[in-house]
């Protein structure tokens, strides 16, 4: 007998069959009933039929022992492995039912091809398989959108794993999946077998992902009082189109389909309609497999008001009647169910002020649809005074716990308090050692009036070691080299040490900042620096250099909480100032001996001129700042105010007392917008006398500056007092002088103010999930403020007015004075009057007639000399900008964590401006790591 993958042969069917029949008959005698009767032989009658069918006879199989047993054909799978899966033992007795099953629980293992099985009638069995195959390797062909190593942690098939095909098709299913989850349902995956020797097989999914399947269009049927398209905009999910390019919610998405009815569901619900419903939502996918259609049908009901709205608290310390006149909604306002969460939330909160944590807020409704009205009820439940138990603090591997402890506003065994809980929260949050959205949970103690606080944190890496390369519209090309630890030894500390080079500035800076000095509530930090600043104008396209400053020094800083909001700030600073002009360009040679030696203020200026030197300057101050921010590093709510004065003369060269104002306020206004307010203001004031008529005390280094960065719509000091030099141009036709028109041809300089303002409000405007991917944060934001107040210079220079032959005044075509070149005659060491010798404007001598062959010989020859002179070109000096009036600005600006590194984009137009202020358009920074 030979029995195959659970087939039983030819010819032991037909003597099963025998065997069968014959039984049959005999086991039909043996009951006392008839024998079936036979088939009549052709042209005989029938016999008479019986009046019942014969019983349905089971037959009886025969009984076998097995006397052999044997495995033939096993390589890796031991003959004692193939045997356990089976019932069969030699000396046991079988059947062929006992045979098929057998052959059936080797095919289950897995770990076969093909079975058979030989000797069913002599007892003497041999089991024969064929092993199923061992992966060599797992392919993927044809994936592009998602990698192989993503694809191998979903699949179960990896290398030296017995191959099968169950095993194929359920990761099959699985990568289809996989890609379904992506967004592309008309993904298809082939597998394909490679037959290797020593009975191997590389195992192949060819894999065609085909297009990103598109929602095309979102049908809504039902609704009357809302357009299609405000419902849309208030859906995660979006059409496929160009305004929704940047989005990644154009894909179909079974989950968000279901987050999408809640949208809905919510967006009634908070304009009154308290009866809407989503009868349907289904989404079809067109033949191609490209697209869904989505098709929502909705009901709408009617529109509800609040009725009558009260409290009803069973916690003693509340007044029912006063806490229904503080909630926000009222009698005869639509209904608003977010209203209604809200006020759930702030009765919470307010019995949690008042140390009931685990306070039960109900919202009972009563609904009246003849009034179409909204009773609404809360039911405070009886709670009991709830305390803290202890205070966990879990996943800090590297922070010490005081760390967090001493941010906390609450200790073990305060009375509870939500408000001080919040505090807490976000004090944590703003040091900027965790993970973003930190929460304190909330846990029960071991008794209802105790509760656990569980301060989970997830530490983020607070070591930066950057180095960076970019271009800026204001320092163009940069590079940065920082490193900075922001919890040093995991105690908070911050350590610092950065070098910064641009064609606009250099610095050098080492910094130290211990929060907690001595474990004490006093903060205590310094910094070492040396910064080299260049100021510069433009004339035209070319960024001329004006001054260098090169400051050297240190500060210390100490801050000491007053209260939970305010903190007072001390500090002191010293630092060396040495501020130069370039020889080359801004001195003159006044004694004819070659060497540039003085300042010439008819180049510099003379308001450059006064500031060369070096001065020392010894300064302390004090601030006091109340802070109730959110966050430190992306505040969305609270406000901060920073009050400054500091006084420069304790010692040193410069006397000034200076005063600062700095708030910010922030408010979430719901649906990912932020609105900003900000204001400052300056004003220093000099403690000493002016050194002289026109110049001012306070030094041009120590005044402020307006403009990029921080009046956008306006250049780089672009706003304010400066003094513009305007040269003077022939006119080839008429032979007269003319002021120069061109704005870049003007020397333009700022000369910075002893007051200044600056005003801005900002809104932060949400994009899609795709956009938040990319790290895209627009704002629009308009802007106002001003830099004055500093004594007018005096002119560099006054020249003289040119005349006609009857000693008229000439004017040029606008209306400017005609000036002569101003003489500037040339004398040696000794104030004698040079000449240039026989008119050589580069050989000069004292001699008014003739040639000294050395100094102090006689005069030879009879050649009378030129007087030796260096005129200075005419050009007209005016001071412009010094006014309080505001100017204004309004723009749109994007941050963008782009592959280069940080971008930021401004676009501002300037809309009011003063005589002499430099508008800038566009602005941006970018700037990458490496």
């Amino acid at each position: 007998m030979n029995i195959k993958t659970g087939n039983i042969g030819t010819r032991a069917v037909a003597v099963l069959l025998a065997g069968t029949m014959l039984s049959g008959t005999a086991h039909a005698q043996a009951a006392g009933r008839p024998a079936p009767a036979r088939q009549p032989a052709a042209g005989q009658a029938a016999a008479a039929p019986q009046t019942a069918p014969a019983a349905l006879v089971v037959p009886v199989q025969e009984v076998r022992t097995v006397r052999t047993l044997r495995v033939e054909g096993s390589q890796r799978v031991e003959p004692e492995t193939v045997l356990s899966y089976t019932r069969l033992r030699v000396g046991e007795n079988y059947t062929n039912e006992t045979i098929d099953q057998a052959i059936k629980d080797l095919l289950a293992s897995d770990l076969l091809a093909d079975v058979e099985i030989d000797g069913a009638l002599s007892g003497d069995l041999i089991i024969r398989i064929k092993e199923n195959p061992v992966i060599n390797r797992v392919v993927f062909e044809g994936n592009k959108r998602l990698k192989a190593d993503k694809i191998q942690k979903e699949v179960k098939l990896s290398p030296r794993q017995i191959f099968t095909r169950t095993a194929v098709r359920a990761d099959v299913a699985r990568i289809v999946e996989l890609y379904r989850r992506q967004g592309r349902f008309a993904a298809n995956v082939q597998p394909k077998m490679v037959s290797l020797d020593q009975n191997r097989v590389d195992v192949i999914f060819e894999i065609n992902e085909g297009p990103k399947s598109k929602v095309r269009q979102i049908n809504i049927i039902g609704n009357e009082v809302f357009s299609d398209g405000a419902l849309r905009g208030e859906m995660a999910t979006k059409t496929s189109s160009l305004k929704n390019l940047l989005s990644s919610n154009t894909s179909y998405d079974q989950d968000r389909l279901a987050y999408d009815q809640q949208k809905l569901r919510q967006f009634y619900l908070t304009n009154g309609y308290a009866d809407f419903r989503v009868i349907s939502a289904v989404a079809e996918l067109t033949p191609d497999k490209r697209d869904f259609i989505i098709t929502y049908v909705v009901e709408e009901g009617p529109r509800y008001k609040f009725g009558p709205v009260t409290v009803d608290s069973a916690i003693r310390d509340f007044d029912d009647k006063k806490l229904a006149t503080a909630l926000a909604i009222k009698e005869g306002d639509w209904y608003n169910a977010k209203a209604v969460e809200d006020t759930v939330e702030q009765l919470s909160e307010t019995a949690g002020a008042f140390g009931y944590a685990f306070a039960d807020v109900k919202p009972e409704f009563q609904r009246d649809r003849e009034s179409l009205t909204m009773t609404m009820n809360f039911r405070i439940a009886e709670a009991n005074r709830t305390y803290i138990e202890r205070i966990d603090i879990t996943g800090n591997r590297q922070t010490q716990d005081k760390v967090i402890r001493r941010e906390m506003r609450v200790a073990e065994g305060d009375a509870f308090n939500t408000f001080l809980v919040k505090r807490s929260q976000d004090r944590i949050n703003s040091l900027g050692y965790f993970q973003d959205k930190f929460e304190i949970e909330r846990k029960e103690g071991s008794s209802p009036d105790r509760i656990v606080l569980a301060a989970n944190v997830e530490e983020r890496a607070n070591g930066e070691l950057t180095l960076s390369a970019g271009f800026s519209s204001l320092e163009q090309f940069i590079l940065q080299a920082s490193i900075r630890q922001r919890n040093f030894r995991g105690k908070g500390q911050t350590v610092s040490a950065s070098v910064d080079y641009s064609s606009y500035s250099k610095s050098v800076e080492l910094g130290f900042t211990e929060p907690y000095l001595f474990d004490s509530n006093v903060a205590l930090g310094g910094t070492l620096f040396r910064r080299d600043y260049n100021a510069f104008n433009y004339i035209g396209s070319d960024r001329n250099t004006t001054y260098s400053q090169v400051s050297t020094g240190f500060q210390i800083v100490a801050g000491v909480p007053l209260t939970e909001y305010w903190t007072l700030s001390g500090r002191y600073q010293l630092a060396q100032d040495n501020v130069t002009l370039d020889k080359s360009s801004f001195y003159s040679d006044t004694n004819g001996d070659g060497i540039r030696d003085t300042c010439d203020p008819l180049i510099a200026g003379r308001y450059y001129c006064d500031a060369v030197g070096n001065r020392l300057t010894s300064l302390v101050g004090v601030s006091l700042i109340y802070d109730s921010l959110n966050s430190r590093l992306r505040p969305t709510r609270g406000q901060r105010l920073t009050i400054g004065a500091d006084f420069a003369g304790l010692g040193g060269d410069v006397r000034y007392l200076r005063g600062r104002i700095d708030g910010d306020k922030y408010w979430n206004i719901g649906k990912g917008f932020i609105f900003s307010l900000s204001a400052e203001g300056g004003y220093i004031h000099a403690l000493e006398d002016s050194p002289g008529a026109g110049r001012d005390p306070i030094r041009i280094t120590d005044r402020f500056y307006l403009g990029e960065p921080q009046f956008r719509g306006f250049d780089i000091r672009g706003v304010g007092p400066r003094v513009q030099r305007i040269g003077y141009t022939g006119d080839p036709l008429t032979g007269t002088q003319l002021l120069v028109d061109d704005r870049d041809r003007i020397i333009d300089d700022a000369i910075g103010g002893k007051a200044y303002y600056l005003t801005k409000a900002e809104l932060e405007i949400p994009l899609g999930a795709g956009a938040r991917e990319l790290g895209l944060r627009p704002s629009i934001y308009v802007m106002a403020g001003s830099l004055f107040n500093i004594t007018r210079p005096l002119k560099t220079i006054d020249f003289t007015q040119a005349t006609d032959a009857g000693g008229k005044l000439l004017f040029n075509a606008d209306g400017s004075p005609t000036l002569l070149p101003k003489d500037n005659f040339l004398k040696d060491a000794a104030g004698n009057q040079l000449y240039f010798a026989g008119g050589n404007t580069t050989v000069t001598t004292t001699c008014q007639v003739g040639y000294a062959a050395a100094a102090g010989q006689p005069c030879v020859g009879t050649t009378i000399n030129p007087i030796a002179n260096n005129p200075t070109t005419p050009f007209f000096e005016r001071y412009v900008g010094d006014s309080a009036r505001p100017r204004l600005s309004i723009g749109i600006g994007v941050n963008w964590n782009s592959p280069f590194g940080p971008l930021r984009i401004d676009v501002a137009k300037a809309l009011l401006k003063n005589e002499g202020d430099d508008n800038k358009l566009i602005t941006f920074n970018v700037g990458t790591q490496f």
